[in-house]
């Protein structure tokens, strides 16, 4: 090598080093965007160093940029294979870092190779073994709902099984209703079943009820014990060995729930009454309709870490549930001049910066009109008091409030990112089904005085969808993997023209000439779309085309971004965007609810 270019190889070297110590700096901070932006810098003066694409990946990965950081992991994997002490770090980085991306896509699978292979190439890491006993435990939970799947053309609806009119028991974690006409009758939700001896209080179950005999718990209480051992002893073959176990659990509860066992060790099973408790001090709904009176009470309430009763927490999901269904999969919005209308950014179970939105720019109401545009839930630690107050304003006045689906408004985010888990926590198993039902029935998209189109992720694959096969979209379902209802969820913008890769391995990412394309094809000025945090709370792009509106400031407590809301006016439709900073919130951290191992990458 000429003298002159190994000087100017070691200058580069320097150099890049010199970046990537700013882009540590950067991303200690917090500054992921910047990080990643440095870790660039440094990749394209040595485009040989694995730490470089790793730790780019890593920035990737708090950004929630998936299929950016399995691409970069997948360079610093590929960059040496060789098994020196220097290359092992970066090697194991590299799968460590895909690892992680896999995992907070859902991709279980995957992501248990590759904690395979870090184990294999640092046995000795206790971190290393942790992360993959986790991993292993995800995957055998994935095969264990596999096989008690039931097929979509077979799945009874929860919602359709409750009238909030009659509900009464409450057992083993499901809603329970009498018929208005019966004495005796009691159907819980779910795939059990059991009778009421009557409408008093304290109801115990019959024991003509169908459930598991002693011998069959013991069977299944020894195979439930074996799948635990075989997960944490770690052993070869223990992910196969849990399944098994818990394929034999699978089978001896779904013999004896439906096959009425004679004798049930829970005829004394633990029942509660639904009816409101004289002694219960929080928010009530006066006969079927949720007035503004009912919601401040509830909002006080949730200020002050209060629950709402079951009860009525359930009414307002129906409820909500019927107004939904009635709903297109595109919503018209019509603004009358002179007044006001105000679209909302992913708000992330974010409850006191949501209250704080409403005491700067006024409670919803007819006259005050807001639309939420997707992703009121998980990662914050307050998505069922965020997403009972948007419910509850829905159902007190329809036209006060919008609501479009996000992708985090699905069973498989939902399962990872905490709402499930604080479901759970705060209500029960059978509101997580309610839930889920009543998010398929979420709008995709409106459209605001035929000028602004409203959207949560962004624009399409392809040319020419006009807003008609938006419309026609059958939105009730859990979102696929492709397709134009993924795409409206899933999209981002880029600034280069064209289609590119989706940088979150879902969806894709499309230019300023896709969204003036699409303007024009369907005689629309605007889009407004959210799913990504902006420093600003916002980000004007493609011409000023197309707006980026994120509502949860601090995103997460560590972005330290500011949040922003757009207020629209009559006839012009302008945009005014206003910021707000993050408020105060009780001591509960972000993603308290979330699955263990992806706290663990947190």
């Amino acid at each position: 090598m000429p003298p002159s270019m190994a000087t100017e190889n070691s200058t580069n070297t320097s150099r890049a080093e010199e970046f990537k110590v700013q882009a540590n700096e950067a991303f200690k901070a917090h500054k992921y965007s910047q990080a990643i932006d440095l870790y660039t810098q440094a990749i394209e003066l040595n485009n040989d160093n694995a730490v470089y694409w790793a730790n780019r990946a890593f920035a990737h990965t708090k950004l929630e940029e998936y299929g950016s950081a399995i691409q970069d992991a997948t360079s610093a994997i590929e960059i040496d294979p060789k098994y020196s002490k220097a290359s092992t770090a970066g090697f194991c980085f590299g799968y460590y870092r895909r690892g992680a991306a896999y995992l907070a896509m859902g991709k279980f699978k995957e992501a248990l190779k590759d904690f395979q292979q870090v184990k294999k190439l640092c046995p000795n890491d206790p971190d290393a073994a942790k992360k993959l006993k986790e991993c292993e435990k995800a995957v055998m939970k994935l095969k264990f709902e596999e096989a008690i799947s039931v097929p979509e053309s077979e799945k009874r609806s929860v919602a359709d099984s409750i009238d909030y009119h009659t509900i009464v028991c409450y057992w083993g974690g499901g809603l329970g209703m009498l018929e208005p006409d019966s004495n005796a009758e009691w159907r819980s939700i779910g795939s059990k079943t059991a009778l009421c001896n009557n409408r008093e209080k304290g109801i115990e179950l019959a024991r003509t009820s169908p459930g598991p005999s002693y011998v069959s718990l013991k069977v299944t209480a020894v195979a439930a014990a074996v799948a635990l051992l075989a997960v944490y002893v770690g052993t070869k073959g223990s992910i196969a060995v849990a399944t098994t176990a818990m394929a034999i659990v699978l089978v001896v509860l779904g013999t004896c729930w439906q096959g009425r066992c004679k004798e049930s060790v829970f005829t004394k099973g633990r029942t509660l009454d639904l009816e409101v408790d004289s002694q219960y001090s929080g928010a009530r709904i006066e006969g079927d309709v949720v007035t503004l009176d009912f919601v401040k009470k509830m909002l006080e309430d949730f200020k002050n870490q209060k629950f709402l009763h079951k009860r009525y927490a359930c009414q307002i999901v129906l409820q909500m549930r019927d107004l939904l269904r009635e709903l297109p999969s595109l919503v018209d919005i019509h603004v009358p001049d002179g007044k006001h209308f105000t679209v909302c950014g992913d708000v992330h179970g974010q409850f006191y910066d949501l209250i704080n939105i409403f005491e700067l720019n006024g409670l919803p109401s007819e006259d005050n009109p807001y639309l939420f545009n997707g992703d009121f839930v998980d990662r914050g630690s307050f998505s069922l008091e965020v997403i009972l107050t948007l419910f509850a304003f829905k159902c007190m006045c329809p036209s006060a409030i919008y609501l479009s689906r996000g992708n985090h408004e699905s069973k498989s985010m939902n399962k990872i990112y905490g709402f499930e888990g604080e479901v759970r926590s705060k209500l029960n198993d059978t509101f997580v089904e309610l839930f889920a039902e009543v998010f398929c029935c979420l709008p995709l998209a409106h459209v605001i005085n035929n000028k602004v189109f409203v959207v949560h992720g962004g624009l399409f694959s392809v040319d020419g969808v006009k807003l008609s096969d938006i419309h026609a979209i059958d939105r009730f379902c859990e979102p696929p993997e492709e397709g134009l209802m993924c795409e409206l969820l899933w999209s981002d913008p880029q600034p280069q023209l064209g289609r590119g890769p989706s940088k979150r391995g879902v969806g894709l990412s499309f230019g300023g000439d896709v969204t003036k394309r699409f303007l024009q094809d369907n005689n629309l000025d605007l889009v407004v779309r959210s799913h990504e945090v902006k420093d600003e709370g916002y980000e004007i792009e493609h011409d000023g085309k197309l707006i980026t509106v994120f509502s949860a400031p601090n995103y997460c407590d560590q972005m330290g971004n500011k949040g922003a809301f757009i207020r629209f006016e009559a006839p012009d439709l302008k945009p005014n965007i206003a910021t707000f900073s993050a408020v105060p919130h009780p001591d509960v951290k972000p993603m308290a609810y979330a699955n263990n191992f992806l706290r663990m990458f947190s």
